[in-house]
């Protein structure tokens, strides 16, 4: 199979679940806006204040690991508008509708420059963070005047603050939720391991975003609108380090796969190879339900599988390992994790490559059962899209009886390999 053929599924367009959600928020967005020029803006300052802090936030987005686009700083303005109760000790009248007004028109402020650069932002990540605030705005605001007129004259701010905490929890796990129904759509990965997931990935970032505009709405009191500044600034600073990080793990992956074509520059296997047994791989291994963590050490160890090769004299004819000395293709895999381990951080991916060869019997990691059956499969079927030579191939593998091949990475695989023939 190509490689363009063996990509992630879905990963082009939007599905119907990204539809739904675009969808639905433009509905708000119009009901917002509507509501907000026929009734009238409330307390217009503070309204541009936050509106600007928002659209600030969305020129600033960053992409993280995943493919997740995130703007703390913009979510972190529309929480607190939502939950803003008085500014400077004036009470904050705006509707839940005026909430959705100013975040809709914050959000695409900010996303036009992107936009004028060829830049555009994910519509769907846009998406969420509108339906994330209004949820909290269309549930808190009702209580507000009330939460208010308690704090004003008992002087008692606990209520409130655990209203809010309480609000922003519940719309935090829906946020999650719905992350996790789009992702395991997009992906085709379970549900169960997309919530996983997506709470594992959110938690970091998202504690700090709903800290950060709770305090924001409750600093308003005493500091009017000075608190946006500096409530701003700790978020851009976390903001910076996300990025760095993510930066950094970008450029790690890619420097593993420039690593990979090694082998095949030096013909001792076929183009595409390491690239093509890595995506079965991920797709495989989403199959079966693994994690983000361990698909990334997958993804790697899948790029370098093959790298012990590079210390054969003669090349194995089309560096097909499956076809070679069970004796020397365990030498090669043992060389390869040798190379690896020498980085001092991949030890978890080397052990994948070393264990790559070993029989089921012996339970090498799930991840080294899914590259032996991959690599397999790409060794007798190479970039060909014949589906009467898959076929073959699976036959193959099933017939050794779930000895050297894992069964379940295999009828995995089998599923895997028949979607991708049905969309040729």
């Amino acid at each position: 199979m190509s490689e363009r053929r063996m990509a992630a599924p879905r990963s082009q367009g939007l599905d119907s679940g990204q539809l739904l959600l675009i969808c639905a928020a433009g509905m708000l967005t119009i009901a917002g806006i509507s509501h907000t020029a026929a009734a009238g803006l409330a307390d217009s300052r503070v309204a541009i204040g936050f509106g600007v802090l928002i659209a600030a936030g969305e020129l600033a987005r960053l992409t993280m690991p995943g493919n997740r686009e995130v703007a703390p700083v913009s979510t972190a303005a529309s929480l607190g508008y939502a939950l803003l109760l008085d500014v400077g000790g004036r009470e904050a009248t705006q509707s839940a509708l005026q909430v959705v007004a100013v975040m809709s028109v914050g959000m695409i402020a900010g996303a036009l420059p992107h936009v004028a650069v060829g830049r555009p932002p994910r519509l769907d990540a846009m998406a969420r963070r509108l339906l994330a605030g209004s949820l909290l705005a269309f549930a808190y605001r009702p209580f507000a005047h009330s939460l208010y007129d308690i704090a004003r004259t008992t002087g008692d701010w606990w209520p409130a603050l655990g209203v809010m905490a309480l609000l922003i929890a519940v719309m935090l796990a829906a946020d999650v939720l719905i992350a996790a129904a789009l992702r395991a759509e997009q992906v085709r990965t379970a549900f169960g391991v997309a919530v996983r997931d997506e709470f594992r990935m959110a938690a970091p970032l998202g504690a700090a975003v709903a800290a950060s505009g709770m305090l924001l709405a409750l600093a308003s009191h005493s500091m009017d609108l000075t608190a946006l500044p500096a409530f701003a600034a700790p978020l851009l600073v976390t903001q910076v380090a996300f990025r760095k990080y993510a930066g950094i793990r970008a450029t790690y992956l890619q420097t593993v796969r420039a690593l990979s074509r090694v082998t095949e520059v030096g013909g001792y296997v076929e183009p595409g190879h390491s690239r093509r047994v890595s995506q079965l791989s991920i797709a495989i291994g989403r199959e079966l339900g693994l994690s983000e963590p361990q698909l990334l050490e997958l993804e790697y160890a899948a790029l370098m599988h093959d790298i012990g090769q590079l210390s054969l004299r003669d090349p194995i004819p089309g560096g097909a390992t499956v076809l070679t000395d069970p004796v020397q293709a365990r030498r090669i895999a043992e060389l390869g994790a040798e190379v690896i381990r020498q980085t001092g951080v991949l030890h978890g991916v080397a052990d994948i490559v070393r264990r790559q060869c070993d029989p089921v019997g012996e339970a090498p990691p799930i991840a080294s059962r899914i590259i032996r059956a991959a690599n397999a499969f790409d060794d007798l079927v190479g970039a060909s899209t014949d589906r009467d030579r898959a076929a073959a191939a699976l036959d193959r593998l099933r017939l050794d009886g779930g000895t050297e091949y894992d069964a379940a990475v295999v009828d995995a695989m089998a599923r895997v390999v028949d979607r991708l023939m049905t969309r040729l």
